[in-house]
C-alpha cells in the first residue's frame, strides 16, 4: 500500500507540498533548502532517488544508510538548519530500486538554511531573504496562527518535569536506538524539538507554551492556561449526568494515555482480521482519536475538549481556530497542522502519525468498527461523531430491576448491534404482551406523539426488536406491538 502511494505522488508530478530530488551516491545541498521552504509554508513530501521528470533513478544500496544518517545529522544542526528539526526518512523499494521518503510538516516557526529564508511556491524554492516585505509577512503568519508558540521567558528548567523528558527519550530510543536525542541533555532536547525559542517582537527567549503543555507540572500548565483540561465521559445509562468521568487537567503526554485507557475500560474491542492478522480496532481507531483532540486544539480558549461514550457513539469537541466550517469529507480535503510542533513531537514518541494519516485511518477503520463512516465537521469547536458496537454483556440498562423481564434482557442481547439508543431499551422494558401505542406512551410518561414514534417505535421496529400484531395494516386502530420472537 505504502509503495502504491509513492507512485501515485511521482505519477502527480512536483508541486507546492511534492519535490522530487536525484540522489545517486549523496544528498544535493538543495535538498535542506527544501526542507526549509516546505517547513516556512505547508510542509511537503521529500522524494530522494526520483529526477525532475518523474523517473525513478533509485539510489545505490551502499549509500542509503549513509545518506540517511547526513539528512538527520544536518537537519538537527542549527548551523545547518536554525531552528533544528527532527524530520525522520525512510527508506523505501519502488521497482526495485531504494528511494528515501522525508514527510516534512508545516512548522509554526520560521526556519533559516545556511542564514536564508526560503519559502515555497509552484516553481520550487526561493530565497526571500532580502525582501522585507515577504519575511515580514511570514513572521507574521507564523505568530497569528499557532498559539504554542507563545514565549514564557521566567519559566526555567527545573520548573518542568525531568520525569516526563525521560520518559519521552526513553520511547524514541525503543523505536529509534540511533535517535540524536537519546544522546542530548534535557536542554538540548527541548532545544531540538523547537521548544524553546526567541520572541522577535519582544527580544526575550524562553520555553513555549508548547513546552509547559508537554513537560511542565500541573500547576504549572494551569496557570499558563487555566481553561486547560480533556474531559472523558460515560453517559450510557444516566444520559442526564453520566455513569463514570475522569477529568484531566495535566500534561498532554499522561493525557494520552488517560484517554486511551478510559476508551480501553468503556468500549468493545470485537476480533477482527486483516489478513492473517488480528488487529484492534478500537485501539487503532481511538489512538488516532486521542492524538487529534490533543494535537489539533486551540489552547488559549475556554471550551473545555471532551470525549462523551453513549451507546452506539462516541462524540469528541475540541475547541478550534477553524478555516472553515461544515462537514468535512476526506476524499476533497487538505490537512492542516493546527499546533505544528506538538504534532512533531507525538510523531516523535510514536503518539500519532504524518498529517493527515489519522483521518486516513479513521476512515478505513471507522465503518468495520462501528457500522457507519465516522463524521467530521468544522467550527469553532471540532466535532466527531464514531459509530461503536454495543455487546449485550456490556449493557447495564436504566431498567434493570426487578420489574425487568428475561425476555427484554434476551431480546437486546440476541440483537447485537451499535444501533440500540436508551430510548429503545425503554421502551423494551415497558412492553408486557401485546400493547397499543398510547398504553406504551403513557407508561413511558411521554406526550409528545411524534417523538414517542421518531425515537422509540419506529427505530425498535426497524431493527427488530419489537413487531406489529397486524402488520398488514400498519395504522389500523387496532394496531398492537409486542417483543419480537427472536428465536425463530
Amino acid at each position: 500500500m505504502f509503495e502504491q502511494r509513492i507512485l501515485q505522488l511521482i505519477k502527480n508530478g512536483e508541486g507546492i507540498t511534492t519535490e522530487f530530488k536525484t540522489c545517486r551516491n549523496k544528498l544535493n545541498r538543495d535538498v535542506y533548502e527544501t526542507v526549509c521552504a516546505f517547513l516556512n509554508r505547508h510542509g511537503g513530501t521529500l522524494l530522494l532517488g526520483v529526477n525532475d521528470a518523474g523517473v525513478i533513478e533509485g539510489i545505490e544500496p551502499d549509500a542509503v544508510d549513509q545518506i540517511k544518517k547526513d539528512f538527520v545529522t544536518a537537519v538537527n544542526n542549527s548551523q545547518k538548519l536554525a531552528p533544528p528539526a527532527y524530520l525522520s526518512i525512510h527508506d523505501v523499494v519502488v521497482e526495485n530500486k531504494h528511494l528515501l521518503f522525508v514527510y516534512v510538516p508545516e512548522s509554526s516557526q520560521v526556519h533559516r538554511c545556511n542564514g536564508r529564508i526560503y519559502d515555497r511556491n509552484e516553481d520550487g524554492d526561493l530565497d526571500i531573504t532580502d525582501y522585507t516585505e515577504q519575511v515580514s509577512n511570514l513572521y507574521l503568519r507564523k505568530r497569528t496562527h499557532y498559539t504554542e508558540n507563545k514565549v514564557f521567558p521566567y519559566v526555567k528548567l527545573e520548573d518542568l518535569r525531568s520525569d516526563l523528558i525521560e520518559k519521552s527519550r526513553n520511547i524514541v530510543r525503543i523505536h529509534t536506538p540511533t535517535h540524536p536525542w537519546s544522546d542530548m541533555d534535557d536542554m538540548q532536547l527541548i532545544q531540538s524539538a523547537q521548544l524553546y525559542q526567541a520572541d522577535h517582537e519582544t527580544g526575550r527567549s524562553g520555553f513555549t507554551l508548547a513546552c509547559i503543555l508537554l513537560f511542565g507540572t500541573d500547576q504549572l500548565i494551569l496557570s499558563a492556561v487555566p481553561a486547560h483540561r480533556t474531559d472523558l465521559i460515560l453517559r450510557k445509562v444516566n444520559i442526564d449526568r453520566y455513569d463514570d468521568r475522569d477529568l484531566v487537567r495535566t500534561n498532554l503526554i499522561d493525557s494520552y494515555d488517560r484517554i486511551i485507557a478510559f476508551a480501553q475500560k468503556h468500549l468493545p474491542d470485537p476480533f477482527y482480521l486483516e489478513g492473517i492478522e488480528r488487529i484492534s480496532l478500537r485501539d487503532i481507531i481511538f489512538r488516532e482519536v486521542a492524538s487529534n483532540i490533543l494535537i489539533h486544539r486551540e489552547f488559549t480558549s475556554g471550551t473545555p475538549t471532551r470525549l462523551i461514550i453513549e451507546y452506539g457513539q462516541v462524540r469528541t469537541e475540541n475547541p478550534n481556530r477553524a478555516r472553515g466550517f461544515g462537514a468535512i469529507h476526506f476524499e476533497s480535503s487538505s490537512p492542516y497542522p493546527k499546533n505544528p510542533v506538538i504534532g512533531a513531537f507525538f510523531r516523535e514518541i510514536h503518539r500519532a502519525d504524518e498529517l493527515g494519516s489519522g483521518m486516513r485511518n479513521l476512515m478505513k477503520y471507522g465503518k468495520a468498527y462501528g457500522g457507519s463512516d465516522p463524521e467530521m465537521v468544522e467550527g469553532d469547536v471540532f466535532r466527531t461523531i464514531i459509530k461503536t458496537p454495543e455487546f449485550a454483556s456490556s449493557l447495564n440498562l436504566e431498567t434493570a430491576d426487578k420489574h425487568e423481564t428475561p425476555q427484554v434482557t434476551q431480546q437486546v442481547a440476541q440483537h447485537v448491534t451499535q444501533q440500540v439508543t436508551p430510548e429503545v431499551n425503554k421502551l423494551l422494558s415497558v412492553i408486557k404482551g401485546e400493547e397499543d401505542r398510547a398504553t406504551l406512551q403513557a407508561k413511558l410518561g411521554l406526550k409528545d406523539r411524534e417523538s414517542f414514534r421518531k425515537l422509540y417505535l419506529r427505530p425498535a421496529l426497524d431493527l427488530g426488536l419489537i413487531e406489529m400484531t397486524i402488520p398488514d395494516k400498519p395504522r389500523s386502530r387496532m394496531q398492537r406491538y409486542k417483543l419480537a420472537n427472536r428465536s425463530q
